[in-house]
């Protein structure tokens, strides 16, 4: 029995409360005031499918969120409560098991997709903007696990970081190392590779070696590790490890013999070779050619037309090395990428590649599978292409389709590709490591995501959107009432993109009914992302964005879900967020 307060109190929630969240406790209350216990199971076991639902739970739960004492006491639950428990972070769409590092870490590097960024030191265009120590900051904070630093002579012989012929400021070296040094491990434990794109005299790259090792001391991986002799270690291995990713000169049985002695003034020459008619070139090229975009049969008939004209195929240029900085360099070796052919029979275990995104997007399309055997041995960085001097980024997901480990991005520019990024690595603990799907890691594996699966487990999934709460108000209207619709799109394979929109709710930004169901149907879940997107339909100026949110599909719970809603620049909005149903067959 209640008492007269507790009924008035039960009359005032009622009042107060969401009429969804009403509608969704009536069903389950015998009296459409109270939760028993019973009830609360019954609930969370039919519409939360929580599989090893108990009392203990249940109870747990009650004593948490109930706010009325005599209800709590009596191991009951009011709508009070429920409410209180359907907006906790118990009820977010998000699985809590995806917020801790639960994945297998031993795998070998090359296994794990790696949270990287590009040009980190920048914070705004490419050409004028600002370098800023806060670039390297704000990349680690958020789960970054690759970091670029370009590198060139400085004044007093003091190696300097921004972007070289450009008009951008600049940053000392040692100044952004000692940053890196502080922040490296303040989200995750796992490795950092510094990728330096290197373009200073032998005397300053001996600075640069000098600052690495005084300044990141015990954490810099400056020897090979002895389990690791004839194979890349595992992120486990490198926990709190800092490693350098440049060219290197020798073998790494050298280096080790090498360690201990005087390196100052030594200074090696090796040749490094171009292709001559490069479409996409490296990092350490200032220009890259966007002219020639036509697909072609397969890099081999491009080689072989050459050799017919009698042209050279590859032009070379002399590189000096301060073997100081070499040996620093030992699982990350940066090598010029030529062909998947001259990788398969030349590349070594320690060395990676770096394709700009024009090429990468050309042999993905033309040679999918040879790029994954590729991307299954070596670790591959993709980046964007020179003529983005906007800073705008790429889609990503076309490349962790084809398991290229390091999808660098320009962190500091919002918007869908960066949302992609965000929402990708929510997973495993936000640690900056994803394992990849075995099929991008099993060498006897025919996968190939331009092709329709042979083998696949797919999902049907359903989402039921119900309402919105509290969603952004528009910036447009004087009213600040936005006429709101939800987009919900997938991103995965070519087969499994697709985009569902919600009909239009006008001037109720505060609390939209939509109670509308969409179907996908993923062949290729492992690798399928799911974005939330709220608008202010404007027919007139386009769609205003208000708030987003990206996840893994296989990072959902089932059952009514609450998402919360970020800002362009990743902010939280909280409150805002919707509210939804979903449940999936696989």
């Amino acid at each position: 029995m209640t008492t007269p307060k507790e009924e008035r109190l039960l009359s005032k929630e009622k009042q107060n409360s969401r009429e969804e969240v009403t509608e969704i406790f009536n069903t389950y209350s015998e009296n459409r005031k109270i939760l028993l216990e019973k009830n609360l199971v019954q609930f969370l076991t039919q519409e939360q499918y929580s599989v090893e639902m108990t009392k203990t739970i249940a109870s747990e739960i009650i004593e948490k969120y109930e706010p009325i004492e005599e209800v709590k006491q009596a191991h009951q639950m009011s709508l009070e409560g429920f409410t209180r428990y359907m907006d906790s972070s118990e009820c977010l769409l998000f699985d809590n098991k995806c917020e801790r590092t639960y994945q297998n870490m031993n795998h070998p590097l090359n296994d794990y997709f790696i949270s990287s960024s590009h040009n980190t030191y920048l914070i705004s265009d490419q050409l004028v903007g600002p370098s800023d120590i806060w670039g390297y900051v704000s990349a680690l904070v958020k789960g970054c696990r690759c970091l670029e630093i370009d590198c060139w002579d400085g004044s007093q012989n003091e190696p300097v970081v921004y972007h070289g012929y450009t008009l951008t400021s600049k940053l000392l070296f040692k100044t952004v190392i000692q940053a890196i040094r502080k922040y490296a491990f303040i989200t995750s434990d796992y490795p950092v590779v510094l990728s330096l794109e290197n373009h200073c005299s032998p005397s300053q790259q001996e600075v640069i070696a000098h600052n690495l090792q005084s300044i990141l001391g015990e954490t810099l991986l400056s020897d090979v590790l002895d389990e690791f002799l004839d194979k890349l270690p595992s992120p486990e291995a490198l926990k709190f490890k800092i490693l350098v990713r440049n060219k290197k000169i020798g073998t790494l049985r050298e280096t080790r013999e090498r360690k201990g002695t005087d390196k100052h003034g030594q200074i090696e020459e090796y040749e490094e070779v171009e292709e001559t008619d490069q479409e996409d070139e490296d990092d350490d090229e200032v220009k890259e050619s966007e002219t020639e975009d036509i697909l072609k049969d397969n890099q081999e008939k491009e080689m072989e037309s050459k050799r017919v004209a009698g042209l050279p195929l590859f032009k070379k240029k002399r590189v000096k090395v301060a073997v100081a900085l070499s040996d620093l360099v030992i699982y990350t070796k940066a090598e010029k990428f030529r062909s998947f052919q001259h990788s398969r029979l030349h590349q070594q275990f320690n060395e990676s590649n770096s394709i700009g995104e024009s090429k990468a997007r050309k042999l993905s399309k033309l040679q999918a599978q040879e790029f994954i055997l590729h991307t299954r041995k070596f670790i591959t960085r993709i980046y964007p292409k020179a003529t983005r001097t906007d800073s705008s980024n790429f889609n990503p997901q076309e490349f962790w389709n084809i398991g290229c480990q390091m999808v660098a991005l320009n962190f500091q520019t919002p918007g869908l590709p960066m949302d992609l990024q965000t929402g990708k690595f929510l997973d495993n603990g936000g640690s900056g490591y994803v394992l990849k799907p075995d099929f991008l890691r099993d060498n006897k594996s025919k996968f190939n995501p331009n092709k329709a699966p042979i083998d696949s487990n797919p999902i049907t999934l359903t989402i039921r959107l119900i309402s919105g709460i509290q969603l952004p108000p528009s910036h447009h209207s004087s009213s600040n009432k936005a006429d709101v619709i939800v987009i919900i799109e997938l991103f995965g394979v070519p087969n499994d993109q697709a985009k569902h929109q919600t009909r239009v709710i006008k001037k109720n930004a505060f609390s939209p009914r939509w109670n509308e169901t969409f179907t996908f149907i993923i062949q290729v879940p492992e690798l399928a992302l799911i974005r939330f997107v709220v608008e202010n339909q404007s027919l007139i100026a386009g769609n205003e964005f208000l708030g987003q949110y990206t996840l893994p599909v296989l990072c959902m719970n089932k059952g009514y879900r609450r998402v919360p809603l970020f800002s362009k620049m990743g902010e939280s909005l909280e409150p805002a967020s919707l509210f939804l149903y979903v449940w999936y067959v696989r």
